[in-house]
């Protein structure tokens, strides 16, 4: 699975359409995730705007959209239970797919690997 990412560690596929996530690293870094807020089907999103929200022990941290385009669906096993996400967060952990429009500004695996070990 060809994976890009995102400065705000969100990981997208390169399939149609995208599938979206956060990162391992990001999912260390907020601790337990305890409530998720993901936008909903038919949802318009603009990249590198807010898209939702994620609620863990530690902190609240808001989801930026890394494409334009109009949300498919959402995971409604992750609504459920938001442990997924800090479980399996680049599998079962998934948060929506989204039709893209136009891309954001996307890292490679490397320039995203250099920028969490800077």
């Amino acid at each position: 699975m060809s994976l890009s990412y995102t400065a705000e560690h969100e990981w997208i596929t390169g399939e149609e359409p995208a599938t979206v996530g956060i990162t391992a690293y990001a999912a260390e870094a907020l601790g337990d995730i305890v409530y998720v807020e993901l936008p909903e089907p038919g949802t318009e999103l603009k990249a590198g705007e807010t898209c939702g929200e994620l609620e863990s022990t530690k902190s609240v941290s808001e989801l930026y959209a890394p494409v334009t385009g109009t949300v498919v669906a959402r995971n409604e096993a992750v609504v459920d239970d938001p442990s997924l996400i800090n479980s399996d967060p680049q599998g079962a952990g998934w948060l929506f797919t989204v039709a893209v429009t136009e891309s954001g500004e996307l890292l490679t695996e490397e320039a995203y690997q250099a920028l969490i070990s800077a």
